[in-house]
């Protein structure tokens, strides 16, 4: 392990092989029963997908007839 120092702290860099490695019980005692999360590249099921493309463009809809609504009123 090398030690590096900046801006008056210092930092660890360790090696890939102690990376993923717990540092003591109760954090391997965590990763045993809670696991690791699961990275999919920010991708959300088709659903709530669904959901957002609705909300948001009901949303953008509404402003826009307001907006015409508020130029042919007045």
């Amino acid at each position: 392990m090398k030690l590096y120092f900046y801006y008056g702290g210092a930092q660890l860099f360790m090696s890939n092989e102690n990376q993923n490695k717990p540092f003591n019980d109760a954090i391997a005692h965590k990763q045993n029963i809670e696991g690791f999360p699961k990275s999919r590249g920010g991708k959300l099921p088709y659903p709530i997908k669904l959901i957002g493309f609705f909300l948001f463009g009901s949303f953008v809809l509404m402003f826009i007839i307001g907006l015409v609504g508020n130029f042919l009123s007045n």
